[in-house]
């Protein structure tokens, strides 16, 4: 199953969820990340924490949604508020999506250790909610029943 994280400025947070994705995936998940406006580069603090924490940060970078049309997604998901509120592009179609609204920890201000743990808790947010999916039988499942379970990993 394809999954494109989006994320506004496609730097933090959805770098993120395709990194863990990715790793724990195990070949039953692909993951993409983009953005609307993406900014161009990859928040050095989402590098150096997702290898801190034993993940393949290599081909990383921040990119356009558009340079996706042609992957066709199974699900998209946001990540931050504002691209949840942004018109989708055409080519998402019928494509599934929700919204995982996470807070954003590179933009947070204080000690070291405090945007650390802003790190480590959205990783591990992203790790607990990327084993939910994976325990979900998509295969079995019809359209409205995998919007659904879509909905219920949302809540958690």
């Amino acid at each position: 199953m394809k999954i494109l994280y989006i994320c506004t400025h496609n730097r933090c947070r959805s770098i993120l969820s395709e990194a863990i994705t990715n790793a724990k995936g195990g070949g039953q998940l692909q993951a993409f990340s983009a953005g609307s406006q993406p900014s161009g580069e990859v928040h050095p603090l989402s590098l150096r924490y997702l290898q801190e924490m034993g993940y393949n940060t290599a081909g990383l970078k921040s990119q356009s949604w558009d340079d996706f049309e042609t992957i066709a997604p199974d699900i998209v998901i946001t990540v931050c508020d504002s691209a949840a509120s942004e018109a989708c592009p055409v080519w998402f179609g019928d494509t599934l999506k929700m919204h995982w609204g996470l807070a954003d920890p590179s933009k947070l201000q204080g000690s070291e250790s405090d945007i650390r743990d802003a790190f480590v808790d959205a990783i591990n947010t992203i790790e607990r909610r990327v084993d939910q999916l994976l325990a979900v039988n998509w295969k079995n499942l019809n359209k409205e029943q995998r919007q659904a379970a879509l909905a219920q990993l949302a809540e958690t």
